[in-house]
C-alpha cells in the first residue's frame, strides 16, 4: 500500500509539472507573464515557495495534491483573481495578446502530456522491447466469466480472430476492446471452429456484472515447494503437473478454488512427474494453502519478442500513444451509461494500477497511460479545464467577439463545481467498493 501511495504521488507530480510546463514555456515564448508555477494547490498556505531574484514567477508546492497550476497574468482561471482584471490591461498580460497566441498557450499543456506519453512509450520500446503471447496461440485456451459464457464462450476456447482479423496480439486492453467492438469472434474449440456473435451491449453487461471477460487457462505446474509445507510433506516436487483433484480434472483456477475450500481436509492429487502418474494425499493448511509456487505463463505458451532500435522506437512510441488515446476516447461513450458511471474510480482506483512491489517498466507504462488520460480529460470542453478555455477562444476566433468577464467568471465557477462533484462521486465509488470487498471477504 505504501509503495502504491508513493508511486501515485510521484506520478501525479511528474504529470502536473510536465503539463504546467507546457503552458509556462509557450506563455513565456509570447512574452506573457507567469506569476506562479505550483505543484499541487495551495489554498491558504504553501508547503514551499521560492521566487528567484529578478524573476516574475513564484515557484512552489501546495499541500492539496489534486493537480497544480500556473497563474498567468491577465487571465480568468481557477485562481478567480478578479481584482487584476479590473485594472487596465498591460502588454504582458494574457488578455492583451491575439486569440491565436492565447489558444496555443491553452493547448500546450495537453500537447506536452501527449508528447510525454509518446516519449515514455518510445523509451520502453527501446530499452525493454515488447513481449507478448499471441492470443490465437494459447493452446489451452481461456477461462471465461459467466457473462462471457452467456453469449457463447466456453472454458478452453482459443480466441482466434475477430471479424476475420487474427488475434495475434497479447491479452490486454487493445485485444479486449477489439473483441467487444467486433461483430463475430471465431474460437477454436477442440477440433471445431466456432463463431460467436458479440451483442452490441456486451461491454455494458461486463461493467454491470463486474466479472471481467476471461483469463488464461493455465496448467498447474510446480515451480518450487516450500520446505515443511503440506505440499512438501505430501511429496510434491518441482516440475510436478497437477492433473486432477479428487478425480476432477483441474487447471490453476480450479485447483486454487478447491484447495482454498478444503482447509485442513485431505485431498487426492493426481500428479504427472516425468512419464509417471502419481497419486498423492495433500492436506491444505488452515489458510487453504499447500506451500507451492507455480510456473508462470511463459513456461507454457510461445512468447513473441519484438526488439526496437533507437530510430524504430520513436514511431513505435507514437503508434502506441495514438492507439491508447483513441482507445480511451472510444471508451468514453460507456461513461454516459449507468454501468459506466457506477464503475468510475478515483485515487484508490488509480493507485491500484501501480505495481507492488515497484517495477520500473510497469510504473512507466502506468505513467504514460495516465499522461494520455490527463491529455484527453483536459481537452474536454468544460470550463476551468484547458478544453473550456479552448472552446471560448475558438468562439472568439470565429465570431471576433470576446465572452464578457462576468460570463467567464460564472462559467469557471460552474465548471469548478462540476469537477468537484465528479471528484467526490468517483472517490465515493472507490470507498464503497473497498467497503463491500472488505465485508465480502
Amino acid at each position: 500500500m505504501f509503495s502504491s501511495i508513493l508511486q501515485l504521488l510521484a506520478a501525479l507530480s511528474i504529470l502536473v509539472i510536465f503539463h504546467e510546463f507546457g503552458h509556462f514555456i509557450v506563455a513565456r515564448l509570447f512574452k506573457i507573464r507567469v506569476e506562479k508555477f505550483y505543484l499541487f494547490f495551495n489554498p491558504w498556505f504553501s508547503l514551499f515557495k521560492f521566487k528567484p531574484k529578478n524573476s516574475e514567477t513564484e515557484y512552489g508546492i501546495g499541500w492539496l495534491p489534486l493537480g497544480g497550476y500556473v497563474k498567468i497574468a491577465g487571465m480568468i482561471d481557477e485562481s478567480f483573481d478578479t481584482e487584476q482584471m479590473k485594472k487596465p490591461a498591460e502588454k504582458w498580460e494574457f488578455r492583451s495578446h491575439p486569440a491565436w497566441q492565447r489558444l496555443l498557450v491553452m493547448v500546450a499543456g495537453v500537447v506536452f502530456n501527449f508528447i510525454m506519453a509518446i516519449l515514455i512509450y518510445a523509451f520502453i520500446a527501446f530499452h525493454w522491447g515488447e513481449e507478448y503471447i499471441p492470443l490465437n496461440q494459447v493452446s489451452t485456451g481461456m477461462e471465461y466469466s459467466s457473462t462471457a459464457k452467456a453469449v457463447g464462450f466456453q472454458d478452453g476456447d482459443i480466441l482466434y480472430s475477430v471479424d476475420g482479423e487474427l488475434l495475434d496480439m497479447g491479452f490486454g486492453d487493445a485485444s479486449i476492446r477489439k473483441i467487444f467492438d467486433g461483430k463475430n469472434v471465431t474460437v477454436l474449440r477442440g477440433s471445431d471452429t466456432v463463431v460467436i456473435g458479440i451483442p452490441a451491449d456486451f461491454m455494458q453487461r461486463m461493467l454491470r456484472e463486474k466479472q471481467g471477460f476471461a483469463y488464461y487457462r493455465m496448467p498447474f505446474v510446480v515451480d518450487s515447494v516450500m520446505t515443511g509445507s503440506s505440499g512438501a510433506k505430501a511429496g510434491m516436487m518441482a516440475d510436478d503437473r497437477l492433473l486432477a483433484i479428487n478425480d476432477t480434472t483441474v487447471f490453476i483456477s480450479d485447483a486454487l478454488k478447491m484447495i482454498s475450500a478444503h482447509k485442513n481436509q485431505a485431498l487426492n492429487f493426481q500428479v504427472l512427474r516425468g512419464a509417471d502418474t502419481l497419486k498423492l494425499t495433500v492436506t491444505p493448511n488452515a489458510q487453504g494453502k499447500i506451500g507451492v509456487y507455480m510456473k508462470s505463463l511463459d513456461n507454457f505458451f510461445p512468447v513473441k519478442r519484438v526488439e526496437y532500435g533507437f530510430l524504430e522506437s520513436i514511431p513505435a512510441g507514437i503508434s502506441k500513444g495514438v492507439k491508447k488515446l483513441t482507445g480511451y476516447a472510444g471508451d468514453m461513450k460507456y461513461v454516459f451509461t449507468k454501468e459506466g458511471a457506477e464503475n468510475m474510480g478515483g485515487f484508490i482506483a488509480i493507485m491500484g494500477l501501480f505495481p507492488s512491489p515497484f517495477n520500473a517498466q510497469a510504473f512507466l507504462e502506468v505513467l504514460a497511460f495516465l499522461s494520455v488520460i490527463l491529455a484527453f480529460m483536459n481537452i474536454l470542453p468544460i470550463p476551468v479545464l484547458d478544453g473550456g478555455h479552448v472552446m471560448f477562444l475558438l468562439y472568439e476566433l470565429i465570431t471576433r467577439r470576446k465572452p464578457s468577464q462576468k460570463f467567464m467568471e460564472r462559467a469557471m465557477m460552474i465548471g469548478m463545481a462540476f469537477l468537484f462533484c465528479l471528484l467526490i462521486y468517483a472517490n465515493t465509488n472507490d470507498v464503497v467498493r473497498l467497503f463491500l470487498s472488505h465485508f465480502s471477504n
